[in-house]
Formats: C-alpha cells, structure tokens, sequence
C-alpha cells in the first residue's frame, strides 16, 4: 500500500499530472471518473496568491468528489511560498505539492519552477520552510537536473525526504530538455532503490500506453506513475493501465459513443465550473484531442470551436455520434 503521509493511494496509484490551462476542475472530474488515483491543481503562482490575483484564487477551488487533491506551488520567493501554502491548506486539499520542475522560461526566468535545479540549498530551505509551516503533507515534483551535466536527482532525494517532504515526482529530462527526446527513467530508478530512500517515488514522462506503464513498473521499481500529455483527450487512459495491470489484456478503444459521452460531461463540468459563455469557450482546446484520429473530422472540429452555446456544442456532438457510428458500422 502506497501511503503519503495518512493518505492511502493503492498498491501502485497512477497520478494525473498538474498542466497548466488543462487540468482544471473540469478536466479533473472526467480523469477521476476515468481513474486517476491522485490528482493535482495546475501549478498555482505563490506570488499570484499573495497578490489576490483572481486567476491565482479561482485555481484554488476543489471539490469533494475529487480527493485526494493536491494543490500545487511555484515561485522564487520563500516568504511568498511559506505564505501561499498558508492560503492553500486554508480550502483543505489533501497536500501541498511543490514545483520544482516546470521548465518554461516565463517561470524559470523569475526563480521559480526548475529554476531552483540551480541552487539546491535554496530549493532545500524553501521546501523545509514550507514543510514547518503546514499540518498537511508536503510533496515535490522536480526533474533530473538542470542540464545534463547536473543531474543531481539523487542528492535531491536524499536532502528533500530529510526535511520532511512525504513524496517526490521526477520526471525523467532535464530542465535544458524541456518536453523534447526521450525521458531518461534511469535515475528515477536509481532513486527508489536508493537503500535511504522511504518515501513514495512516483515516475514522470513519456508514458502513453498500458504496455509502456507495466514495462516502467517493473524495470523502475517506482511506486505509481504520473501520466501527463497523454491524458489530454483521453481520460480513460488511468482505467485502461489499471486493466492491463490486473489482467495483462488491452481493453479495446473507446468507441465513438463514448468519446461523445465523455466530452459531453467534460462540457457539462465546464459550464457548471465557468459559467454558460467562459464554459463553452474554454472547451475548445480539447475538442481536436477527445476526436483525434477520425476520418474527415476536421469540418466538426471548426463547428465545435465556433458554437457559442452549450446546446450549439451537444446538437454537434449528438451528429458526430451519429455519424462516425454509422461510419464504422459501415466499414
């Protein structure tokens, strides 16, 4: 059993990952029901919070039917961190989790995110102020290092479950890698077999199928996985790992109907969460990826993106239903 903290997660959890403009409430509801074993916020600006920036503030709104939750941190500043950890126990999430890896220029450029990967002292004496501050478990999410020269994973491990942290998340590129090449899980499984480590040590990257979860399991040692990208679009992903987890069979792919159903909820959540007109706007970056891969779904796609209205968007997907049905039916 997978604990973090008090937290009982399973004997081998799958995490859905913090993207920021995706994994929103609505987004998360549909990978709960899909699965996800632990779900995180997207990654919240501490200074934003300090600040009462209303974006700050609207990502902090969880929901019973999501936990456990965790709300995740960046910045560069400690008192700002120690503080907006302070706001974010206040809506009593599960954990707070701590961005150490997210390599964007717009983040590393103001300290914060993997940033940190440059000056571990730094990053050690904010995570233990943080850790002081707060009743809740404090995890971590960071990368191998900052470039490949300074793969310093393993260090990092040992000094952060030191000052207390309950978990740590490594994706497997360095900061300098951004998303690109292959994610190297080796020092991943280096620092789960590292004889010091107790805590959780859930991998990070490149994970796209049920094949490629189980190989990773058995290769790494890692106590769950974190699946990102590949989530987008595909919710059922989580349930699908499980199956072939248990079973070592592939269940078969969704099927249209399906995939209708599923990003009619999405769209249902949306506009409970946002509201009729910011719902339905904000949906349309999912739509290409619920529906990649069919034939000829290009002219929906742009009806879908224009609809203004909720029932525009349900009379589309009703059709779309309909249609690629009969089109597979027919083939």
């Amino acid at each position: 059993m997978v604990k973090i903290g008090d937290i009982s997660l399973g004997e081998f959890p799958l995490l859905l990952a913090p993207m920021e403009d995706v994994s929103d409430p609505p987004f998360r509801a549909v990978c709960k029901a899909g699965g996800a074993d632990l779900m995180y916020t997207e990654f919240i600006s501490s200074e934003g919070l300090i600040r009462q920036a209303a974006k700050s503030r609207q990502k902090l709104d969880i929901f019973e039917y999501e936990r456990p939750i965790g709300i995740q941190l960046f910045g560069g500043d400690i008192g700002n961190m120690v503080g907006s950890a302070e706001i974010a126990a206040s809506v009593n999430p599960d954990l707070i989790d701590i961005n150490y890896g997210c390599p964007v220029k717009a983040v590393a450029c103001r300290g914060a995110g993997a940033a940190l990967l440059q000056d571990i002292p730094k990053m050690v004496k904010m995570t233990e102020s943080i850790v002081k501050s707060t009743r809740l478990p404090v995890t971590v999410k960071t990368r191998l290092g900052w470039d490949d020269r300074t793969k310093n994973i393993t260090e990092v491990a040992e000094r952060l479950q030191d000052i207390g942290i309950k978990a740590l998340t490594i994706h497997g590129r360095t900061r300098v890698q951004m998303y690109k090449g292959e994610a190297d899980w080796t020092l991943i499984g280096e620092v789960k077999n590292n004889p010091r480590i107790q805590i959780p040590i859930f991998g990070n990257g490149d994970i796209d199928s049920p094949q490629k979860a189980v190989e990773y399991k058995n290769r790494y040692g890692v106590d769950g996985i974190m699946i990102g990208r590949a989530v987008i679009g595909a919710p059922w992903v989580f349930r699908e790992i499980k199956h072939y987890m248990q079973t070592g069979v592939l269940l078969p792919p969704p099927d249209i109907a399906e995939r209708v159903r599923v990003c009619r909820e999405h769209v249902e959540f949306s506009i409970r969460w946002k509201g009729d007109r910011l719902g339905v706007f904000e949906m349309r970056r999912h739509y290409a990826n619920y529906f990649r891969s069919l034939p000829d779904f290009k002219p929906y796609r742009t009806r879908l993106v224009e609809a203004n209205t909720a029932g525009e968007v349900y009379s589309i997907l009703d059709e779309i239903g309909e249609v690629f049905s009969q089109a597979t039916a027919l083939a």
